[in-house]
């Protein structure tokens, strides 16, 4: 699927390095963030630089987290200090004849901008849970009013991105494919889901969970 929405990248979001695995279509971007369950999530909080991983969510043109409203970090982010949010899969690793051509394959994509409270905080959450865990915010325990008050619900805007992608062999200086003397190719990485184990009950597994594992 494509949208006629393209990127339209900032000079801080413009590709520089690997120009040619970067990406416009911005449907992309929604894909890659829609594959992901962990996003790494950069902010300055007294001077020094902090690199959070943390779970997201998206709803359109934007993105969700959450946190602690004591934190640290939440507390510079509500400050309106810029924040970068990155998201990589690895499919594989690339094997080349020289080892400075050895590569991966991935797909990656990062968003600038600054992030505010959720103008709806139990939509936000439930859309989190819901990337997640699909199907457990109706069947688990809804958030009590403790809970979301210990709760920060941010979102970010998706408008300033950046993607890149790289799949395929390795590239290769004409040297050693000349000389042809070591094996090349790549390698794909495929992740699946193990079997659930139910938590000191014998309850049976909910359709929501078994059905994820298929």
């Amino acid at each position: 699927m494509t949208t006629d929405v393209q990127l339209s990248p900032t000079p801080r979001s413009t590709v520089v390095r690997g120009k040619k695995r970067a990406v416009e279509d911005r449907q992309v971007l929604y894909d890659i963030l829609d594959a992901g369950l962990v996003c790494h999530l950069a902010v300055e909080v007294d001077g020094a630089p902090f690199l959070i991983p943390t779970a997201y969510g998206r709803d359109g043109n934007r993105i969700f987290l959450h946190g602690s409203t004591g934190s640290r970090s939440i507390r510079s982010m509500l400050e309106g200090k810029q924040v970068c949010v990155a998201v990589t899969l690895v499919d594989g690793v690339v094997y080349s004849r020289s080892v400075f051509h050895h590569s991966m394959n991935y797909r990656s994509a990062i968003v600038h901008g600054t992030a505010k409270i959720a103008e709806d905080p139990a939509h936000a959450l439930r859309t989190i849970v819901e990337h997640v865990t699909p199907g457990s915010w109706d069947y688990a325990r809804q958030p009590s009013k403790k809970e979301l008050a210990q709760t920060a619900a941010l979102e970010i805007d998706l408008t300033e991105a950046s993607v890149k992608v790289r799949e395929g062999g390795p590239g290769e200086e004409p040297s050693d494919l000349e000389a042809n003397l070591v094996w090349a190719g790549h390698m794909p990485l495929v992740t699946t889901w193990g079997a659930p184990v139910p938590h000191e009950t014998d309850k049976a597994i909910p359709p929501h969970v078994t059905e994820r594992g298929r």
